[in-house]
């Protein structure tokens, strides 16, 4: 059996604090990382993203049923919740600085670049280049078919592309 596997039989049996933090601890690094994505490194948002998500996952925990990973599924309660975070229209205001702490110039564009994409592909590019979901996966999560999954990433990468390399694209012309 999974280590998650055997996390959620503890919950489903004791439903401690123990079993809970054991479950917490293991995806809770990877679910903030998700969120500081989505929101363009905004902390205090992805933080306040990660507590509404661990709210909602709470009351359903035990009732995973193993359809996906289930750091997964999880992730999907962080896309939610940022998606509610930033409805007015999603992550509108996110370029408006480099990412802090960035290691070099070209992570700084990238950030950068991902937090100017339209809402729909950034998300899908993030899901699928940044954190490896596939199609199917990202479809399940943001509810839409796989085929808009598709194409939000490929109208993603062009836009990241021409953002990223500009020169190149006009050399091609």
């Amino acid at each position: 059996m999974s280590a998650d596997a055997d996390l959620l039989d503890a919950f489903a049996r004791d439903r401690s604090e123990r079993s809970f933090l054991a479950i917490y601890d293991r995806h809770a690094p990877a679910m903030y990382a998700l969120a500081c994505r989505l929101t363009g490194a905004r902390g205090a948002d992805a933080a306040d993203a990660l507590q509404d998500a661990w709210m909602r996952v709470l009351p359903r925990l035990a009732q995973f049923r193993g359809e996906s990973s289930l750091r997964t599924w999880l992730c999907g309660f962080i896309v939610n919740c940022c998606r509610e975070r930033f409805r007015q229209p999603l992550f509108e205001s996110i370029a408006d600085g480099p990412a802090r702490g960035a290691p070099a110039e070209l992570s700084l564009d990238l950030e950068a670049s991902l937090a100017a994409l339209p809402p729909g592909a950034r998300t899908v590019v993030i899901l699928h280049d940044v954190y490896g979901y596939t199609h199917r996966e990202i479809a399940a999560a943001l509810e839409i078919d796989e085929g808009t999954s598709k194409s939000q990433l490929s109208r993603g990468r062009a836009a990241l592309r021409a953002r990223l390399h500009p020169r190149a694209l006009e050399a091609r012309d």
